[in-house]
């Protein structure tokens, strides 16, 4: 018969197993480095450009990386400020003249107009966008709604974390081409696009929560599938300008900075780092070997 003492060390053990067992597992998206020949180092870590405010992603080895950088290098500097993206929205995303239901076929129409009420708009004040814009809008409206919020993107938090260590943050586009790599699409890719993004947009937020249960979890396979997987396949025009062709200027400039010295954290979305066609694989090419840390 068990003693008293071993009954209580029994039922301490099982409830601190169920603590255990209840807690989160913990955050470790993944993180990547590349060693250039004069010591030079770049971290490569995939973003998320929309989170809810309470979603955990930082690891040790992440702040490890980033308190070792001498500087941030993302996507874009400005693109959370409203003064550098208004004039940008006006020039390349509204079409007055040409309106959206114009370039819709009745399916389409059909569609635009259901997803606009869904979200309290009346299709009249989407009239005005271009397509890509009214992609983009519908994206980023349900996301707001369930909770997500640009403002906790992982960008967004880096960016201020390198701006109160002092940092200098550098980025490997401007805004107006990151808008233009959307407003040159031809008008049908652009369609396709807002198509594709209202078939997702019916969706709701699940394949988000399970892309953002990867990227924590730093689970590449699935990851990949969920960003890429569909854009690839059904939409190869629009994957290879707005990834493959993106992914390829990113590695020849990353290779630069691994000539010099120093120590360089570079934050993308992502997307950029998935698959076969990633960020990695592009300078795995250009002869630069990329670890996984």
């Amino acid at each position: 018969m068990l003693s008293l003492t071993h009954r209580r060390w029994c039922a301490t053990a099982a409830a601190c197993v169920a603590m255990l067992t209840a807690l989160p597992a913990l955050a470790e998206p993944a993180l990547w480095k590349a060693t250039g020949p004069n010591g030079a180092t770049v971290y490569l870590f995939g973003t998320v450009h929309v989170l809810k405010k309470d979603t955990v992603w930082r690891s040790p080895k992440i702040e490890a990386a980033f308190k070792a950088s001498d500087a941030l290098w993302e996507e874009v500097k400005d693109a959370d400020d409203p003064a550098a993206m208004q004039p940008l929205v006006l020039k390349y995303g509204v079409d007055a003249a040409h309106t959206l239901h114009s370039k819709l076929d009745d399916a389409g129409k059909a569609k635009l107009d259901s997803a606009a009420l869904g979200l309290g708009l009346q299709p009249a004040q989407i009239d005005p966008l271009r397509p890509w814009m009214a992609a983009l809008s519908f994206t980023v409206l349900p996301l707001i709604k369930a909770g997500y919020d640009p403002k906790s993107g992982v960008d967004v938090q880096l960016k201020a974390e390198a701006a109160s260590e002092k940092k200098p943050l550098e980025a490997f586009e401007t805004i107006e081409q990151q808008v233009r790599y959307f407003a040159d699409l031809p008008q049908d890719i652009e369609v396709q696009y807002l198509m594709a993004t209202l078939d997702e947009a019916g969706k709701g937020t699940t394949e988000l929560d399970g892309m953002v249960d990867a990227w924590t979890a730093g689970d590449l396979p699935r990851l990949e599938t969920l960003l890429n997987g569909d854009m690839r396949d059904k939409y190869p025009s629009l994957y290879k300008i707005l990834l493959v062709d993106r992914n390829q200027h990113f590695a020849n400039q990353i290779q630069t900075l691994l000539q010099g010295k120093g120590t360089v954290f570079v934050a993308v979305g992502a997307a950029h780092l998935a698959g076969p066609d990633s960020v990695q694989a592009d300078l795995e090419k250009l002869g630069v070997k990329v670890e996984r840390q």
